[in-house]
């Protein structure tokens, strides 16, 4: 199965986000968009993993959640990864809140420890609006995400991380809850 660890977004926070897509998707630029009701903020990829993998991941998830309280995530922000002139990806960004912080890194620590790879970059918290295609009107979707590089677009409390699977069909991928775990 190919699998991740994520935070699923509360409803209020995938309306401003569906606004935001609807807002570039006006532009007609050469991006495949996200799907707006499977938005979710990535904490871990974790890649094809067996149910042997899966029972390791599913503990020290459990283990991880109950040492951590509910945090708060706040949705502010867009940008383009590489950068702004040759975009691959565009993003909404989370603030740094120390709870998010924290977890994420223990999850690292701990799956590291597991077995898993550690991320060789720096996490950035963030989730992807849309993959840049091809170069057609992309310079005009980025003008209208510069227009929300700024914006606070909803804040919601985490109580609940989850094991998600992902299968990629050719309409784009479908995601599945594999496991939740709530923080304490």
């Amino acid at each position: 199965m190919r699998t991740f660890i994520a935070i699923d977004l509360e409803p209020g926070l995938k309306t401003a986000l569906q606004g935001l897509i609807r807002a570039l998707k006006t532009t007609e630029a050469d991006v495949r968009w996200a799907q707006t009701n499977a938005l979710h903020l990535t904490l871990k990829f974790l890649g094809e993993i067996d149910e042997e993998k899966s029972a390791v991941v599913k503990r020290t998830l459990h283990e991880i959640a109950a040492r951590h309280a509910s945090f708060p995530l706040r949705l502010e922000g867009t940008g383009a990864f590489p950068g702004e002139h040759n975009p691959r990806v565009l993003w909404a960004g989370f603030a740094a809140e120390p709870g998010l912080l924290a977890f994420q890194d223990e999850l690292e620590r701990e799956l590291e420890r597991e077995g898993f790879p550690r991320e060789e970059r720096a996490f950035h918290p963030h989730l992807t609006l849309g993959r840049v295609k091809g170069p057609g009107r992309v310079r005009e979707a980025m003008l209208e995400l510069e227009r929300h590089r700024r914006d606070s677009l909803g804040e919601m409390t985490v109580h609940k991380v989850a094991l998600f699977e992902s299968r990629l069909r050719p309409e784009g991928a479908e995601y599945r809850v594999l496991a939740g775990y709530e923080l304490t």
